[in-house]
């Protein structure tokens, strides 16, 4: 049987082998394609055009997919890779490559970036959508230990310590830790008077609620780290807000009273004081005193007895001399008399003339 030979005259077997066109296979699907569909056999532009735009469609579908293979970590984030929605691995900050079209999917998390949840208010512009309060009026209202009502406003300030536990362990994290702070400062409010939550006990119920809610977390496995919970306005419910704040004045007043009688107190209770042991001290220096004077006039007298003892006709006379020359010195007027005179002599007045010297 001869062998069957192509317009050049060579064997099948024997024809060398080339690589197809690429145009001419597109041309060859884009007719098979319009033989599918009726009326698509018609006209050569019709075959070209669709040519065309096939061969631009698989450019565009190379584009995408390197388009795609590439992302950007930044520096403050990791990134989660998943392939095919399996866990795969943790990248750190900087470019890096992936399986493009979907076969890997790579969520950035920020890990050293502070977060923060708002309770009764709502920043404008916050892009996370569990930042801002979505239901001010119910989650800040709450009954506090003596069954008083009061609307407390808090925010609470978190870090993600764990991405994949953050990402695959909880569903919706962010929802979850806004119940679990509302939770937590309804129980820890609820446990306080309303004047300790309000006034001297925020402090006190800041740090329970963050312990409390540390430990919901890490239960929860939520990945999250709780860094601060921070009480903003706490105020009694509006329609007995009026009356509130009256009894707070009342209370103030009460307060600034009671301040300005222990002002008033310690301003005259020292002072008594101290007069009292200034006089103490001033009676006990004089008793002293006059007990030292009264020995010193006893054993001045004692002495002088036992010389008057000795000669008592000169210890007479010495008395009188000195007794009289400390008298005389004081007396301004003085007359001398004699026994045997019958009336008085006047004497010049030594003293005024001196004086007047």
């Amino acid at each position: 049987m001869p062998s069957q030979k192509d317009d050049a005259g060579i064997p099948w077997g024997s024809r060398p082998q080339s690589p197809p066109d690429i145009e001419q296979v597109f041309k060859q699907a884009i007719d098979r394609l319009r033989g599918l569909f009726p009326g698509g056999g018609s006209g050569k532009n019709s075959g070209g055009s669709l040519g065309k735009l096939f061969t631009f469609g698989l450019f565009a579908i190379i584009a995408l997919s390197l388009w795609s293979a590439y992302y950007t970590v930044p520096s403050d984030s990791v990134a989660v890779v998943q392939r095919f929605g399996m866990y795969l691995k943790e990248v750190p900050p900087g470019l890096h490559f992936k399986l493009p079209l979907g076969i890997d999917n790579a969520t950035i998390v920020p890990v050293k970036r502070q977060l923060k949840q708002e309770f009764g208010f709502a920043t404008p512009g916050a892009r996370d959508p569990y930042q801002g309060s979505r239901d001010g009026g119910r989650e800040t209202q709450m009954v506090t230990g003596d069954l008083n009502a009061a609307l407390v406003e808090w925010v609470v300030q978190y870090r993600i310590s764990d991405p994949v536990k953050f990402l695959f362990e909880v569903r919706e994290p962010g929802e979850t830790l806004r119940y679990v702070s509302e939770s937590v400062m309804r129980e820890v409010v609820g446990d306080r008077t309303v004047d300790e939550v309000i006034t001297i006990g925020r402090q006190e119920i800041e740090v329970e609620a963050l312990v409390k809610m540390q430990e919901l977390s890490t239960k929860y496995v939520m990945g999250i780290s709780i860094d601060q919970v921070q009480l903003k306005n706490i105020n009694p419910p509006r329609p007995v807000q009026e009356s509130f704040n009256e009894v707070n004045q009342a209370q103030q007043s009460k307060e600034k009273l009671i301040n300005e009688a222990r002002r008033e107190y310690n301003k005259v209770i020292p002072l008594a004081e101290g007069e009292k042991d200034q006089r103490i001290r001033e009676a006990d220096g004089y008793r002293l005193k006059r007990i030292n004077e009264a020995e010193g006039d006893a054993l001045r007298f004692n002495a002088l007895f036992t010389e008057y003892q000795k000669a008592p006709e000169v210890t007479r006379r010495r008395i009188y001399i000195e007794t009289m020359q400390e008298v005389l010195p004081k007396i301004e007027s003085k007359v001398l008399m004699d026994d045997a005179m019958s009336g008085l002599l006047p004497l010049l007045n030594l003293d005024g003339q001196k004086e007047r010297k």
